[in-house]
């Protein structure tokens, strides 16, 4: 789950068979398994209305815009903005057949092309921990909420949450570097409430609520699960540039490592994010 809010710099490694297409690597192997199970509940603890206007914010492949958009049917509009031009091609390409009007924009979040109040809900999946400046960026998300709307955004717990992604940090450290360890951390970075808390209230905010997510995630394999994360992220890079040896030594590492939570249809482990819901 290495951060995907840039354009990951992919190439075919032997052994690897790693996806030119970051972008749509990403909608196919972590969309499903991650992304779009999270985006179901963050759209429910938004509580989107019928005939409300929605603004995803970070919206990647489109999960986010693609689940509000179910919960609206033919009422309300969905907008989703990202600054990576290759993640909104595909989130387009992906989304074309939703049922309410959904449009995608590429914009910075310290910046929104918006008007005051012009939207009921804002969202944000995974992204906040990425961005520069989280309080100028939720300060921008506050701005651009209606009265009586919420903004309201998913961020992971830490490392220490997540003791399959912890031990993958750490191999990756060992055998490809820290810099591919560094990526691979990167998303889980931010996972102290108080951090959020305080910087939610620092844009504006004076009612905060943050609640524990817990899910579960399912690939059919160890390789497959180091193969997936590759394709769909930053971590391509690092690891197609292993020889075939040390792409062996790195898979039999974590096979050792997480051979506890395999069961007979795969590997198995939790997902742990924090959801926080914004009011002014």
């Amino acid at each position: 789950m290495s951060d995907t809010t840039t354009t990951a710099e992919t190439r075919t490694g032997t052994g690897w068979q790693l996806r030119d297409d970051a972008a749509a690597a990403y909608e196919e192997y972590l969309v499903p398994v991650i992304f779009e199970p999270f985006a179901r509940r963050l759209v429910d603890h938004a509580a989107v209305l019928p005939g409300a206007r929605v603004l995803d914010v970070g919206c990647g492949t489109g999960a986010v815009a693609r689940a509000a958009a179910r919960r609206l049917g033919h009422t309300g509009t969905v907008t989703g903005i990202d600054i990576n031009p290759d993640m909104l091609a595909t989130a387009r390409r992906v989304t074309a057949d939703a049922d309410a009007a959904v449009e995608f924009h590429q914009a910075d979040v310290t910046d929104l092309p918006f008007d005051d109040a012009t939207f009921d809900a804002v969202l944000c999946q995974q992204a906040v921990q990425f961005f520069d400046d989280r309080v100028a960026a939720l300060g921008e998300m506050r701005r651009v909420t209606a009265p009586g709307g919420r903004v309201t955004f998913s961020v992971l717990r830490s490392l220490a949450h997540h003791p399959v992604y912890d031990t993958f940090a750490r191999a990756l450290g060992r055998h490809a570097g820290q810099s591919a360890a560094a990526m691979m951390a990167s998303p889980f970075a931010l996972g102290a409430p108080e951090t959020l808390r305080a910087d939610a209230h620092a844009a504006g905010f004076a009612e905060v609520s943050i609640l524990i997510a817990i899910g579960e995630e399912r690939f059919p394999t160890v390789p497959e699960f180091v193969r997936r994360e590759a394709a769909g992220s930053p971590l391509a890079a690092p690891l197609s540039a292993l020889t075939t040896e040390r792409q062996a030594a790195l898979v039999a590492d974590l096979e050792h490592e997480l051979s506890e939570y395999l069961d007979d249809a795969g590997l198995a482990f939790g997902n742990e994010t924090h959801l926080v819901s914004c009011a002014s």
